[in-house]
């Protein structure tokens, strides 16, 4: 599944966002999991922690490579997913359910202007 499921937007840095009633939940798209391989640990950052759109705030290391994970919104984070401390293939199994990483309340300049539509984020990657 590579455009996501409906009422998903996405950034260019492969990451999805659901927003709902002002959170944003964030994860990692089934084209970047499936780019990156086997994930095997994932650095996000704790609740209360403002981030910045366009900003890297963890990183996502899989067997091929280490990158950083860019927030596509920003706002403070409200939520993180801890069982990706001990299952981080979650994301490579379940990238738009089980496998999302953080909840971002969004604040004024929450840069959501700049998500991709699923028909955007399929030309961006070529599918």
């Amino acid at each position: 599944m590579t455009s996501g499921p409906d009422g998903v937007l996405f950034s260019r840095d492969h990451l999805w966002v659901r927003i709902t009633d002002g959170i944003a939940r964030v994860g990692l798209t089934d084209f970047a999991q499936e780019t990156l391989g086997d994930i095997v640990d994932i650095s996000v950052p704790d609740a209360n922690y403002r981030v910045t759109a366009g900003q890297a705030c963890g990183d996502i290391e899989s067997t091929k490579s280490v990158n950083d994970l860019v927030a596509p919104v920003s706002g403070v984070v409200t939520a993180i997913n801890t069982d990706l401390d001990e299952r981080p293939e979650l994301v490579n199994t379940d990238p738009y359910g089980g496998g999302w990483l953080i909840d971002v309340r969004l604040g004024p300049d929450a840069g959501t202007a700049d998500l991709l539509s699923a028909a955007d984020y399929a030309q961006l990657i070529g599918r």
